[in-house]
């Protein structure tokens, strides 16, 4: 009777997850991000203000990621390096042209906002697995590609749990936790505990690349220093 009841009960959580993800999560995510779009118009209208005059130009920030089923789409941001050149027309590199604007959207991570268009278009949602680049791609593991099962978020299970931080094997294990164990209540503990992280300031890195390695070039790297041990 007990392993019945059981049964019963994980039938029940799948078949509540379910419906939760292939419907209510849209819904939810169109709804609240449509929202925010609206309420906070007047910040986003003074950002793109402002952006324009700190960055010389365009205050928007675009670039293809992969999304659901790996169907690339455009992201958009907050601009926060400027497109300063050297004397050759090559673009200075990126510690030069992250002023401080920029710094300061990384730092209160508004120069995410923006994304919410993505999430209201449907190519995103509030939570889920961050949207990497598409270089990444080929270097996945069949277990890691199941980040791609769902459309990815504005903030995830990653996030909340050290962010950048965070190596790439654990970043990409805490991202297919979160699509293996997808329901209604870890994302209302991730959006909360998000807010908290956002507000404290915590786990934020400016400079991404200064404790981010590239992820195609560590796994190329192993892959070759694989391929150099069997010879």
């Amino acid at each position: 009777m007990k392993l019945f009841i059981a049964a019963l009960g994980e039938i029940m959580t799948r078949e509540s997850r379910g419906i939760y993800e292939k419907y209510i999560k849209r819904i939810f995510d169109f709804t609240l991000s449509l929202c925010a779009i609206v309420i906070l118009s007047p910040l986003l209208i003074f950002l793109i203000i402002v952006g324009c005059i700190k960055m010389k130009g365009n205050p928007f920030f675009t670039q293809e990621r992969p999304g659901r089923y790996e169907n690339v789409f455009k992201l958009i941001k907050f601009r926060t390096m400027s497109n300063e050149k050297d004397k050759n027309g090559r673009l200075l590199p990126d510690e030069e042209r992250l002023n401080s604007y920029g710094k300061f959207l990384r730092l209160t991570s508004l120069d995410e906002l923006p994304e919410l268009f993505n999430i209201c278009k449907g190519d995103m949602s509030i939570v889920g697995p961050r949207p990497l680049l598409v270089e990444y791609l080929p270097w996945y593991t069949n277990t890691e590609r199941k980040r791609h099962a769902i459309r990815p978020g504005l903030t995830g299970w990653a996030q909340v749990n050290g962010r950048n931080s965070l190596d790439w094997d654990n970043r990409l294990k805490a991202d297919v936790y979160y699509v293996e164990n997808l329901s209604f209540g870890l994302d209302v503990r991730i959006f909360f505990l998000t807010i908290k992280k956002v507000l404290m300031h915590e786990n934020v890195a400016v400079n991404t690349r200064d404790i981010e390695p590239n992820f195609a070039e560590q796994r190329r790297s192993k892959s070759n220093i694989g391929e150099s041990e069997k010879i």
